[in-house]
């Protein structure tokens, strides 16, 4: 725990301007958790440091992707029965994760101590860490839905199913109806060649410009890949344990990609700009 907390406290004197990014679907089985863990490792390869907020209520996995054991949830962190460094998890020496727990759905029903809880600890993680990944559960609640409304931005991740698109168009309907100003990229996962990818993704993206006058990034594809299920039958991260897979190089690629369109100017952002959108969205429905 020593260890933790040192770690912890040298972060803190890192002065940093977190990038908040919320990894969505519209629907399970689409490989949501195994992009935003791949995501993440290729986000720390580059020297950035990432902490993961599993917010997939009731049925957080990020931990057995990960293949740690996670001792406590962030609800354990809400109910006041521990502090932060507690449930702060370490995975690579730049890269932190917190579980969500089985009991996460209690956050729903909001209590004051509650919610000064979660945005101190949210105005903790955007100082120690470059990136905060937040892995969602598949759909859309009330809870999911502010919590999106405040971060920075969103990565849609959709098959090439047509129930996958249909869901994902979905999600982003409903992200955009709350703020059209929400930034967002899509990416295809599990594609068994580049052309059905790419007609996904261009299908999507017209669509978005269409009905909802929104400009979607494309990020790009991951193929289809043995590998990605070996992986996970061994709980290790396929961006670890197979360098050189067809989604291991799909990932890195979407990773650069990404990263390249990061031009933030230091003298112009608000570092307190995720925890204010949180505080003006949560305090509305609060008596």
């Amino acid at each position: 725990m020593g260890n933790q907390a040192e770690k912890l406290r040298l972060k803190m004197e890192n002065k940093r301007i977190s990038t908040s990014i919320g990894v969505i679907s519209g629907k399970g089985g689409v490989g949501k958790s195994n992009f935003s863990t791949n995501f993440s490792f290729n986000l720390a390869e580059k020297g950035y440091e990432i902490v993961i907020v599993d917010m997939d209520i009731g049925m957080g996995n990020i931990h057995i992707l990960l293949g740690e054991k996670s001792r406590y949830s962030l609800i354990d962190y809400l109910s006041g029965e521990y502090i932060l460094e507690d449930v702060i998890e370490s995975f690579l020496s730049n890269i932190d994760y917190l579980s969500g727990g089985s009991a996460m759905a209690k956050v729903i029903e909001w209590n004051d101590s509650m919610f000064d809880r979660l945005l101190s600890a949210f105005e903790l993680l955007q100082q120690r860490y470059d990136y905060i990944i937040f892995d969602m559960g598949a759909g859309a609640t009330e809870w999911s839905l502010q919590l999106l409304e405040a971060l920075d931005d969103i990565i849609v991740i959709s098959t090439t199913e047509p129930t996958a698109v249909m869901d994902a168009y979905s999600m982003m309907k409903y992200v955009n109806t709350r703020n059209p100003l929400k930034n967002m990229h899509i990416v295809c996962n599990r594609a068994l060649t580049t052309d059905e990818a790419n007609q996904t993704l261009h299908r999507l993206k017209s669509t978005a410009q269409q009905f909802l006058n929104k400009n979607l990034n494309i990020l790009g594809s991951i193929p289809e890949d043995i590998h990605v299920r070996k992986a996970v039958q061994q709980q290790k991260l396929f961006s670890i344990l197979y360098e050189r897979a067809p989604a291991t190089k799909a990932v890195q690629k979407i990773t650069t990609t990404y990263t390249s369109g990061q031009s933030k100017n230091l003298n112009e952002l608000d570092t307190n700009r995720f925890i204010n959108a949180l505080k003006s969205i949560f305090s509305k429905g609060r008596g």
